[in-house]
């Protein structure tokens, strides 16, 4: 068995673990594999092995794997610049790091463009770190309601990036923090926006985000091992 195969047993069985822990089932879970640094074959490993979703940090890494590889769904989970929508608009299922009306605007002129409208994810800084991206949680739902009005783009859900930790529980507060805004933010109801997606957890500490409430995880070294930085 290779290690990509019994990494990705070992994370569906916490999958199930920690979704079961939340009253939901291991299908309600996506899992992004993260290929950042990670070499094609690596790549279509895991797309062998079953996963259909996979995400990137960084455009220029993204736009030469989806020209070799064509698979279901690509994710830009990356910071995105303005200077580099264009590139990803039509290549991407998802994009989860959007976190200015300026950026969503971009997004939006692009998308009207290609004839397409484009799933976007809110990034959310839960924890008010000065060196992540992301709006601060009290900002984000006056961003939503600038970004409801962008015709092209449709508000997916809510991301974070949680502080890195060595015990995972002491991310559950941001996590639990994330949910709490994730349902206030389904309630108002807002106009191009579809709240199904709370993305949060990495390698690290997925379990807990998903006993938290999280139904998509991101989750590259635990899948692929050590990367290259």
């Amino acid at each position: 068995m290779s290690y990509i195969k019994q990494n990705l047993l070992e994370i569906q069985e916490n999958i199930a673990r920690a979704a079961g822990k939340s009253g939901r089932k291991a299908e309600d879970i996506t899992l992004v594999a993260v290929t950042k640094t990670i070499a094609l074959p690596q790549i279509r490993e895991a797309y062998e092995l079953g996963l259909r979703d996979f995400g990137e940090n960084r455009v220029q890494e993204l736009l030469p794997k989806y020209e070799e590889f064509d698979v279901p769904n690509w994710h830009m989970i990356g910071h995105l610049q303005t200077n580099k929508v264009k590139a990803v608009v039509e290549k991407v299922a998802l994009i989860h790091s959007v976190d200015s009306l300026r950026l969503a605007h971009e997004i939006d002129k692009r998308a009207d463009k290609s004839k397409n409208k484009i799933d976007i994810l809110i990034e959310i800084n839960v924890a008010a770190e000065e060196s992540k991206h992301g709006i601060l949680p009290e900002k984000a739902v006056e961003l939503l309601e600038q970004i409801e009005h962008l015709p092209n783009v449709c508000i997916k859900g809510l991301m974070c990036v949680a502080p890195f930790v060595e015990d995972s529980e002491e991310n559950r507060i941001y996590f639990e923090k994330m949910y709490k805004l994730f349902v206030d933010i389904q309630g108002r109801r807002l106009h191009n926006t579809d709240m199904r997606i709370l993305s949060m957890g990495m390698t690290g500490d997925y379990q807990v985000a998903i006993e938290e409430g999280a139904n998509l995880i991101r989750v590259g070294t635990g899948l692929f091992g050590n990367r290259e930085k």
